[in-house]
C-alpha cells in the first residue's frame, strides 16, 4: 500500500472569506467569551452574597488575608492598615462600585475591595471571656469558655442567644458577649 502524502492548496487556488462572514465568526466568538465570563463571575458574586444592592448596612467576613483596608474606594488610595487573619467579621456600612466601606468590632473604618469579602458569617467574642453552652439557656450545662478576640464562625441566633462553632466546641453565648450580629437579627432559621 502506498501513502500519497497531503499537500496543502496552493494559495492561488483558496478563496478569500467574504469580509462579512469573518466579522460575524468574530463577533460570534466575541459573544461566547463574554457569555462565559458572565457564566464564571455571577454565581460566584451570588455565593458570596454580595451583590450589589445588597442590604446596607450587613455583616460579612474578612475572606483571605492579608486584606487591604483603605482610606477610599480605589487601590490608589492609602493604606490604612492590613487584616492578617482570615474570618474576621466586618460590617459594610457602603458601597461604591466593587468597593465596600467597613468598620470592624474597634470601630475602625475604611474601603475594603469586595473580593476580599465573604457572605460566611463570623463573630468575635469581646469583653469579658463568654461562656459556651449546650442549649440556649444559662442553665444549660457549659461547653467551654472563649477569651475575648476569639474568632468563631456563626451557626445560629435567635432571641438572646447565638449558636457559635469556635475552633470545633459548638456551643451556645449570649448575644451580648460577641460582636458581628445585630441585636434582633435571626439567623439559621
Amino acid at each position: 500500500m502506498n501513502l500519497i502524502p497531503h499537500r496543502p492548496t496552493p494559495e492561488a487556488d483558496r478563496k478569500p472569506m467574504p469580509w462579512r462572514h469573518r466579522l460575524a465568526r468574530g463577533g460570534v466568538l466575541i459573544a461566547i467569551a463574554v457569555l462565559l465570563a458572565l457564566a464564571a463571575v455571577l454565581p460566584e458574586r451570588e455565593a458570596r452574597g454580595d451583590a450589589p444592592g445588597d442590604q446596607v448596612p450587613r455583616f460579612m467576613s474578612v475572606k483571605q488575608s492579608p486584606a487591604n483596608v483603605r482610606r477610599g474606594p480605589s487601590s490608589e488610595h492609602e493604606i490604612l492598615w492590613v487584616y492578617r487573619h482570615p474570618r474576621l467579621p466586618v460590617e459594610v456600612i457602603a458601597e461604591h462600585q466593587d468597593w465596600r466601606r467597613i468598620r470592624d468590632w474597634e470601630g475602625d473604618e475604611g474601603w475594603v475591595y469586595q473580593a476580599l469579602l465573604t457572605s460566611r458569617r463570623s463573630v468575635i467574642v469581646v469583653g469579658q471571656p463568654a461562656t459556651l453552652r449546650s442549649g440556649p439557656e444559662l442553665t444549660a450545662p457549659a461547653v467551654a469558655i472563649a477569651e475575648p478576640g476569639v474568632v468563631a464562625d456563626l451557626v445560629a441566633c435567635a432571641g438572646g442567644w447565638c449558636e457559635i462553632d469556635a475552633d470545633g466546641h459548638d456551643g451556645w453565648v449570649d448575644r451580648a458577649a460577641i460582636w458581628g450580629v445585630y441585636p434582633d437579627e435571626v439567623v439559621g432559621e
